[in-house]
């Protein structure tokens, strides 16, 4: 697999979490201006402030694609949501990929620019879920980040395969395939299983 063909998937993760986030629109019953914002929030949130933090030229003000993915993705959403919601269960698989992916190439962005591993895993964390902790803040819902199921710790889980497989194998594109897999199988495995963290309680 080259880069050429990860970049692409890249922008397939980018359409699917502008999906989600523009379905979170048509439950609110917004207009297409609504759409676009949640899409885009969705889509790139989590890469703007990645970007931002590590102090680098933010991804889709270098390259406006991500950002015209985004508003394509919500204004098709605006026209079929009631036929997208009838593949749900495709989009969540497919999810769960855009997570995998991008909790990698978050790790490896920061890794590259010379960032401590802990940091590189923090934005490998980051990137895939922020977008989704932002819409929920504008939905007035619990985000991402504080729910039980395991979303965030498969996005850890490929961010720490990545740094380990670089330092063993020195193959920086064979170190991305192997740990986004690794990352997709404990989603996968969640999905499949419903594996939930435990929770804190009181007694």
């Amino acid at each position: 697999m080259s880069f050429d063909l990860l970049y692409i998937a890249g922008l397939a993760g980018i359409a699917v979490f502008a999906v989600s986030g523009a379905l979170a629109a048509a439950e609110k019953e917004l207009d297409i201006l609504g759409f676009i914002l949640f899409a885009t929030v969705t889509g790139i949130g989590g890469g703007t402030v990645r970007d931002l933090i590590l102090g680098v030229e933010v991804a889709w003000v270098a390259n406006p694609i991500d950002l015209k993915t985004c508003i394509g993705a919500a204004i098709i959403t605006y026209f079929t949501a009631k036929q997208i919601i009838r593949i749900q269960r495709l989009l969540v698989w497919m999810d769960a990929m855009g997570l995998a992916l991008f909790s990698v190439l978050g790790t490896a962005k920061a890794y590259h620019l010379g960032a401590d591993p802990l940091v590189a895993i923090a934005m490998g964390m980051l990137t895939p879920t922020f977008g989704s902790v932002i819409r929920d803040i504008l939905l007035d819902r619990a985000p991402v980040l504080l729910e039980p199921e395991i979303y965030v710790s498969a996005a850890i889980t490929g961010s720490v395969s990545y740094l380990v497989f670089i330092s063993i194998l020195d193959e920086p594109n064979l170190s991305t395939i192997l740990a986004i897999a690794c990352a997709f199988l404990v989603r996968g495995a969640a999905i499949i299983f419903d594996l939930r963290l435990p929770k804190f309680k009181h007694h």
